[in-house]
C-alpha cells in the first residue's frame, strides 16, 4: 500500500466536490488522515481516513479501494458508508465495532466539528446534540475524546 498513490486516487475521485465553506472536498479526508497520523496510527488507518467517504460520495468501487489498499481498509470504509435509509444508532454501532472505522469516525467527527463554525446555527445545534448523544458514550477513554469535547465546547461558544 502506497499512501501517496492512495491520496492521488482519493483526490481524483473527489475532484470537483466542495465543502460547505468552499474548500475542495479532498481537504476533509486528507485532514482526517492527518489527524490519525498525528495520533500515531499506522498507514491502514491513514488510508482509511483518506477513503472514508469514497463509497458514499463518489463513483469509487470496492474493487478500486481494495486495489489501492487492503481488506482491512476496505472493511473500515464499508463500515463507515451510510446506506440508504440508514438508522443512526445502527450506523454508529456498526462503525464503532470496526477498530479502524471507529478511529476514523472520531477523526472525521473532530474535523467536521471544527469546520462546523461555517454552518448556520440550526446545523450547529443539531450537530452538537448528535455528537453528545452518539459520540460521547463511545469516545470515553479514546484518543480523540479530549479534542472532540473541546471542539463541541468551541462550537457551542459560536452560538448566540
Amino acid at each position: 500500500m502506497d499512501y501517496n498513490l492512495a491520496l492521488e486516487f482519493a483526490t481524483k475521485k473527489h475532484m470537483g466536490q466542495k465543502r460547505v465553506g468552499g474548500d475542495d472536498y479532498i481537504i476533509h479526508p486528507y485532514t482526517v488522515s492527518k489527524y490519525l497520523k498525528e495520533k500515531g496510527y499506522d498507514e491502514n488507518y491513514q488510508v482509511a481516513g483518506l477513503f472514508h467517504d469514497l463509497l458514499e460520495d463518489t463513483d469509487a468501487t470496492e474493487e478500486e479501494i481494495l486495489s489501492y489498499s487492503n481488506q482491512d481498509v476496505l472493511d473500515a470504509v464499508i463500515a463507515l458508508t451510510k446506506k440508504e435509509n440508514y438508522v443512526k444508532e445502527e450506523y454508529f454501532a456498526g462503525a464503532f465495532r470496526n477498530k479502524i472505522a471507529s478511529e476514523v469516525k472520531m477523526a472525521d467527527r473532530l474535523h467536521n466539528l471544527r469546520d462546523a463554525v461555517k454552518q448556520d446555527e440550526a446545523f450547529k445545534i443539531k450537530y452538537i446534540k448528535e455528537t453528545k448523544d452518539y459520540f460521547y458514550p463511545l469516545i470515553q477513554g479514546k484518543d480523540f475524546e479530549k479534542e472532540i469535547i473541546e471542539a463541541v465546547n468551541t462550537l457551542c461558544n459560536t452560538i448566540r
